[in-house]
């Protein structure tokens, strides 16, 4: 039952309740990241509305240190999706299961790496922070563009901004009068369905930098090992189907 569900939450065969369940869990993540980022570098690493206003503030203020990392973080961000979009077509070429557990997984990796290693990169001191930055909104590109193609840019676990705007737009809908007659003109709908999901990642960002920001308070960068092994759960599923199915194709091979 479980891996029939990991198996539909991350699998190549999308479904709408997939797409919604996927991007609930990643933006957990993605909030539950940002809050520890911050914590530990005094920067979010998911906001590059905020990340490419700092750079240009520090650009007239001279600050060229925060200004190249500011850019480094922008910059490993785009790589970050572009590597998703590389991964994902690269898979979907090969017809495998795990074309968008691929870049989860890959996350999944990192996120342990930084949290095993973060407490030894700390003690380098100021150095620290732009290689951090750098990790980080790389983890954060890699997710947010595999929710993207997923859901064919309905969904996004780190545009906190987009998702308000949207909820705000949704809700004006549902108060709207519509006076007129539907012959004269079409009524104004509300999308409930999708007013829902919108409310539910804002929810699930806040509830992940909550979690995030009280277990990297008392745990530290051991708190990354927890959202790695859900990363990796949601997504070795798809990825052990096509090792099996290498294995099978193997088998078949020796025996002809």
């Amino acid at each position: 039952m479980l891996f029939q569900y990991a198996r539909r939450l991350i699998g190549r065969d999308r479904t709408p309740d997939a797409n919604r369940h996927l991007g609930i869990a990643l933006a957990f993540v993605a909030g539950a990241t940002n809050a520890g980022a911050f914590l530990a570098v005094r920067q979010y690493t998911s906001h590059m509305t905020g990340l490419v206003s700092s750079m240009a503030d520090d650009i007239v203020l001279g600050n060229t240190p925060l200004v190249l990392s500011a850019l480094g973080g922008l910059v490993s961000f785009i790589l970050g999706a572009a590597t998703t979009a590389v991964l994902v077509n690269l898979a979907r070429r090969h017809s495998l299961h795990s074309q968008y557990a691929l870049p989860l997984l890959l996350e999944a990796l990192w996120m342990l790496m930084f949290g095993l290693m973060g407490s030894q990169l700390a003690e380098i001191g100021e150095d620290f922070v732009p290689a951090t930055v750098v990790v980080l909104c790389f983890m954060m590109g890699l997710q947010n563009a595999v929710i993207t193609k997923i859901s064919n840019s309905e969904i996004r676990t780190t545009h906190v901004t987009g998702m308000v705007t949207d909820i705000g737009i949704e809700l004006g809908k549902l108060f709207y009068w519509n006076r007129m007659p539907e012959s004269v003109s079409p009524p104004v709908r509300v999308n409930l369905r999708r007013l829902g999901t919108l409310s539910a990642l804002v929810g699930a960002f806040f509830l992940g930098g909550l979690i995030g920001a009280l277990g990297f308070k008392h745990l530290g960068y051991a708190m990354t090992l927890p959202l790695a092994l859900l990363l990796a759960s949601l997504a070795l599923v798809p990825a052990a189907d096509d090792v099996r199915a290498l294995l099978g194709k193997s088998t078949q091979g020796h025996r002809t």
